[in-house]
């Protein structure tokens, strides 16, 4: 039987949050990859992990649609592994992916996997040269056929059905342009696909070893994948235990980390950090209403994790030359704890390369 703070104090450290200084090949979480959305995105994700940021470039990282068709950073030298590792483990996985894209695909007898190469074989045709991503959408919609298109009624306008626009991108070989606002498409240079991952950047290991311990619906909720196709590709090196009388697995390899790990540090956590995306919420945040507060249906805010605890959330707050970090505390924060969140918040600043006037503590 393991205790929640046990859990977390695993995470926390199997996500190298506790470090203060780390390269791109070393940092963990970029073998399952970093979402990128929001200001305090993937970079910021990175710096918190002990990387430098300001030495990165588009030679070091490569954006992809991927996990979920959210946009996610990784290492460049890894795009072959890391692009065998996010296919669809079945057509009824893909189908699940794709959302209701399924249904007018399924009903003109079009299989869910087929439809995606489709799509990427002519997004391959398309992208010659980098192109902005409506453009790229309007293109598809005189080429593909009525299944694979809908009315959009805020463009009135016919688009491609979006999840598997997405997810045909890295099947067509395309990264998105860093730092490009409608999202710009182009060809990977030299990309080639691996046949298969290996085992660092399996998708099902790397939930367990950053993520872990979790059930096999927990890894299918975060991989938008079918319970039963994890369930069938579940590694057999695991153990067993008990999380708040639920019973989970680990990878055997991490069992004695699980037992020892401390996670001493204090972190601004971006509101999509992976920390944050695990399926067992209860498990990150017990109480509901803070809960509540942490995953709104709309406007996430960035968390606020002490020793191994997330104590609160916490904003932005820009006007004019400005810039303030609000921060709700869920209990008495001592003087010394103030003073790490602040710390937290300069380095927060001196990332977005602004001033920092102050930061706000609610009470």
């Amino acid at each position: 039987m393991v205790d929640r703070h046990q859990v977390m104090n695993f995470r926390v450290r199997a996500q190298q949050l506790d470090r203060d200084q780390g390269t791109l090949a070393d940092t963990a979480v970029l073998d399952i990859g970093v979402q990128n959305t929001g200001p305090d995105g993937a970079r910021w994700a990175l710096a918190v992990r002990g990387v430098d940021v300001t030495a990165l470039s588009a030679t070091d990282l490569i954006l992809l649609w991927t996990i979920r068709g959210a946009p996610h950073l990784y290492r460049r030298a890894d795009v072959g592994k890391v692009v065998a590792a996010v296919e669809p483990f079945s057509d009824a996985d893909a189908g699940k992916r794709i959302y209701d894209a399924s249904k007018p695909l399924r009903a003109a007898g079009i299989g869910n996997l087929a439809a995606l190469d489709e799509v990427a074989g002519h997004l391959r045709a398309i992208v010659t040269k980098p192109t902005v991503k409506g453009d790229a959408s309007g293109r598809l919609a005189t080429v593909l056929p009525e299944p694979y298109l809908r009315f959009c009624r805020p463009c009135n306008a016919t688009h491609l059905y979006e999840m598997p626009f997405r997810l045909a991108t890295t099947r067509a070989g395309l990264e998105l342009q860093l730092d490009t606002s409608p999202p710009v498409l182009q060809r990977i240079t030299g990309f080639r696909k691996v046949s298969a991952p290996g085992d660092r950047f399996d998708l099902i290991r790397a939930y367990l070893r950053l993520l872990g311990p979790a059930t096999p619906k927990q890894v299918a909720d975060y991989l938008d994948a079918p319970v039963k196709d994890v369930k069938a590709l579940w590694p057999d090196d695991v153990v067993e235990v008990t999380v708040d009388r639920e019973v989970r697995s680990l990878l055997a390899a991490d069992e004695e980390a699980l037992e020892s790990a401390d996670g001493r540090s204090t972190r601004l956590l971006g509101p999509f950090d992976l920390f944050l995306q695990a399926k067992d919420r209860a498990t990150l945040v017990p109480d509901a209403a803070h809960a509540k507060e942490l995953w709104p249906v709309l406007g996430r805010p960035g968390a606020v994790l002490v020793d191994g605890e997330l104590v609160g959330t916490w904003r932005p707050r820009k006007a004019g030359n400005t810039f303030t970090v609000a921060v709700q505390p869920w209990r008495k924060l001592p003087g010394p704890t103030r003073r790490a969140i602040t710390d937290q918040a300069e380095r927060l600043a001196a990332y977005r390369a602004v001033s920092l006037t102050g930061v706000d503590f609610a009470n």
